[in-house]
């Protein structure tokens, strides 16, 4: 669904001017099949990077339809515990969604990929996306609150440049919160994870926090 502006703490473009964070209701609009869209003008040619952070909200499942969101998304080992005890009780969860895109201006490649947007949640690659070929690794460094995090399920997969989906892949991170994923394909590629913990907040079972990084591999 579209993000209305009023729930974004932050849309910042980076480019090799530096930081720019943007007024979302400028530059925030509806786009097609209630997509949000992002409309800015770019200026040298560079690596850029756009971020958007959007505002925690609350949302309640039924144990069942919890436990098969948390299958879907690789939240594995929440579900785990749940599965051993025997957990199937409605969980009321605080999510929030931190989101940035790495895209090139011109033919220069620039430094600007490995910025740290400083979000709840957030992926970093190590490697200029736009300086791989098919056939490449790419290591990411999954951030949570600013620190890396150790042996967090990251999910990967896109869209193939003829159209056809790339299928989703999963791997762990290590104790430096780094992960290796395998771009076999040109296209449009993702990475993700979904950090999620217990919380002793009355009311609130759990608090969630989601990353999300997309490139292009020509």
């Amino acid at each position: 669904n579209f993000v209305t502006p009023d729930r974004l703490a932050d849309i910042s473009v980076v480019s090799p001017q530096g930081r720019a964070r943007l007024e979302p209701a400028r530059v925030w609009s509806p786009g097609p099949d209630s997509t949000s869209l992002l409309s800015l003008e770019t200026g040298a040619a560079g690596t850029y990077v756009a971020g958007a952070s959007i505002l925690p909200r609350e949302l309640e499942l039924a144990g069942d339809s919890f436990n098969m969101y948390l299958e879907e998304e690789g939240i594995t080992d929440v579900l785990e515990v749940r599965r051993r005890t025997n957990d199937t009780t409605r969980a009321r969860e605080r999510y929030s969604k931190h989101v940035k895109a790495v895209f090139q201006v011109g033919e220069r490649r620039t430094g600007e990929f490995d910025v740290v947007l400083d979000y709840p949640a957030e992926i970093v690659p190590l490697e200029n996306p736009y300086a791989l070929r098919p056939g490449a690794n790419l290591r990411v460094r999954c951030l949570v609150d600013g620190a890396p995090a150790a042996n967090l399920t990251v999910l990967w997969g896109g869209e193939h440049s003829v159209g056809h989906a790339l299928r989703q892949r999963s791997v762990r991170t290590g104790p430096d919160g780094v992960a290796t994923v395998m771009l076999d394909a040109p296209g449009r590629w993702y990475v993700k994870f979904v950090h999620m913990a217990r919380t002793a907040e009355p009311g609130l079972d759990y608090e969630s926090k989601w990353a999300t990084l997309t490139f292009e591999l020509r």
